[in-house]
């Protein structure tokens, strides 16, 4: 792999400024395309998880990591109430199915608690791997999926933030994805 470095040019006012680099590769698979997002409370999560459900569409997977209680649970329901444009729709957690599947007009979202799965190849049982090109899917403990989970797709890692109900989201669009496109630089960089 080929990697290059590029500096901007630098204005002879501003000579001595702080000078930001670009990294481009002839690697025929993009790098990461990476944001951080801090989270102030539960409401900020779901505001997060409201403009991601907004701009999903068809082939679209979403991989959610983060410890018990990082708020993956909670980002998933309100992924699917914005989805379905329902506020107060009850979602149950799909911890003991597995899987719970929502019709919409953009494609079917599936959403996928992966925590029990003993081998990775259990998931073929459930049929995602026939729902990756055409579904929506949102997946809790991605990890468990092996190399069943696709190479393209948005991973979402939360963890606890300085103060109880904050978290911070790092958003990684793996294998070429679109996401921060999708979302404009500003909604995911706040």
């Amino acid at each position: 792999m080929l990697v290059e470095t590029i500096a901007p040019a630098v204005p002879a006012a501003l000579q001595g400024a702080d000078r930001r680099t670009m990294t481009m590769t002839t690697d025929p698979h993009p790098p990461l395309t990476q944001a951080t997002r801090d989270l102030a409370d539960e409401t900020a999560t779901a505001g997060l998880a409201r403009a991601l459900a907004s701009c999903a569409r068809a082939g679209d997977v979403i991989a959610l990591t983060g410890n018990l209680g990082a708020g993956k649970t909670s980002f998933a329901r309100a992924f699917v109430r914005a989805f379905h444009g329902r506020e107060h729709e009850e979602v149950p957690s799909p911890t003991f199915t597995l899987v719970q599947t929502y019709p919409g007009q953009r494609g079917e979202l599936w959403h996928v608690d992966a925590y029990r799965l003993r081998a990775p190849d259990e998931i073929l049982e459930l049929g995602l791997d026939d729902a990756f090109p055409d579904g929506i899917i949102l997946i809790e403990w991605p990890e468990r999926l092996g190399a069943h989970l696709p190479r393209r797709r948005l991973d979402i890692s939360l963890s606890h933030g300085p103060t109880e109900t904050s978290r911070q989201a790092i958003l990684k669009d793996q294998g070429g994805g679109d996401w921060c496109q999708r979302l404009g630089e500003s909604e995911v960089t706040q």
